[in-house]
């Protein structure tokens, strides 16, 4: 078939974009399924960094089609905002390159001001959002007073629909004493959306047809997940996840297409873990080298720019991810960044309770009680910037990423040993 669904094997910021980037050499179209601007995906091509929130990821290559498909949730004015910068770097000059779900779900200044009051009123209660309106627009889209791409490039149907969004939004700013919103605000905001629509109408088609359309034609199709498996909506750390789902079976759901046309699924997992924001963390290193791990890896959020937590890999979760996903094919992300940190460590079972534990807990309650058992793993020197094939590799770290990859029973595909295009080894294509 040749086609693939890329999705993240832990809490997010695995480097998904990177191995996107990485894989749509081989493909067609790319598509994004799930998600808003809550996600950042870093690509560095020749020295040069890119962050896409909503763009996918494989818009950095020439002649590919890049579909934001129904089950994204976009913010117009973030969404023209990167297509600017994508056109600035001669990186988006065809407009026919991008194509846009009519279904797909708009997000609105008062999902934000919601998202961000609401977060603020939680107190030490927060959930760590990113206050970018995700939720708020995926509740409305799920109680069915939601903006879609079809409505807003109909000016005669945004203004009802702004102005009963912005009034149910009023009532619960003020339940939790924010400011709601008065009526010239409304009124310049169904201007602004108005004027958006006009500008993202060319974009704007039934993408699910074009998705199934390009498989009937032997098209290669990857599909791009944001965040990670352990904040999906129904099977992560609730209530510390997203507000959507991220796993591998929800791309033909929010693409628009069959199941029968996903392919193998390729999970993107770092040689050690982060977490950003609230919830638990079983392997989090909260010492010197925790921080030594978050300076050497660069571990900032691309969309937020707060300091991720860091631990050390977790077996127990990742195992939980592939079953999920249905996980074929593992892409090992910052093998570099392990190098020279002395003996590793690899969690392998949590101590809950004095009882040896192999299940990853759906109660983030029992997870937090949890203490890591370790395994350890041999310490290697440097990785040379640009491996080509695994022999390039210290016999340690070879050991390493391929003892991972055993113990979930995938095949290795990719392992990156920088944050660049080309300092990755593909040992087996997913997309062939």
């Amino acid at each position: 078939m040749g086609n693939a669904v890329c999705i993240g094997a832990q809490w997010g910021d695995e480097g998904k974009g990177r191995i996107v980037d990485r894989l749509s050499e081989r493909a067609d179209l790319v598509v994004r399924f799930h998600g808003g601007n809550n996600a950042g995906h870093t690509v560095v091509v020749d020295g040069a960094t890119t962050i896409l929130h909503i763009v996918p990821s494989g818009v950095l290559h020439p002649g590919k089609i890049c579909v934001i498909g129904a089950g994204c949730v976009i913010d117009p004015e973030v969404l023209l905002q990167e297509m600017e910068m994508l056109a600035a770097r001669k990186l988006l000059t065809d407009a026919k390159r991008l194509v846009i779900s009519d279904e797909a779900h708009v997000i609105l200044p008062f999902h934000k001001r919601i998202d961000k009051a609401r977060e603020a009123q939680r107190g030490a209660g927060k959930l760590g959002t990113t206050g970018r309106g995700i939720g708020p627009a995926y509740e409305d889209k799920a109680a069915r007073r939601g903006m879609r791409m079809h409505h807003i490039i109909d000016r005669a149907k945004v203004p009802e629909i702004v102005r009963q969004g912005a009034m149910y939004a009023n009532s619960m700013l003020e339940a939790v004493g924010a400011e709601a919103y008065r009526g010239d605000e409304i009124e310049e905001m169904i201007a602004r959306t108005r004027a958006h629509g006009e500008q993202l109408k060319p974009f704007v088609d039934d993408a699910g047809e074009l998705v199934a359309e390009a498989a009937a034609a032997g098209k290669r199709i990857l599909f791009e997940g944001a965040q990670g498996a352990l904040l999906d909506l129904d099977h992560g750390t609730y209530p510390y996840v997203t507000s959507s789902n991220c796993l591998a079976g929800h791309a033909s759901v929010g693409a628009g297409v069959g199941p029968q046309l996903l392919g193998r699924v390729v999970g993107v997992a770092k040689a050690y873990a982060t977490r950003v924001g609230e919830g638990p963390f079983p392997t989090e290193l909260a010492d010197p080298l925790g921080s030594q791990l978050r300076d050497r890896g660069g571990e900032y959020g691309a969309t937020t720019g707060r300091p991720r937590r860091c631990g050390w890999l977790d077996l127990v979760a990742l195992r939980y991810a592939t079953r999920l996903n249905g996980i074929t094919d593992l892409a090992l992300t910052k093998l570099d960044v392990l190098a020279g940190f002395g003996e590793l460590r690899v969690c392998v079972a949590y101590e809950i309770d004095g009882q040896r534990v192999e299940r990853f807990p759906h109660d983030v309650t029992v997870l937090g009680r949890a203490q890591p058992v370790y395994e350890t793993f041999a310490a290697f020197g440097e990785v040379p910037d640009r491996p080509r094939a695994l022999g390039d590799l210290p016999a340690p770290a070879r050991d390493y990423a391929t003892a991972i990859a055993s113990r979930l029973g995938v095949r290795l595909s990719i392992l990156a040993a920088g944050p660049g295009r080309g300092q990755e080894i593909v040992l087996e294509d997913p997309l062939a």
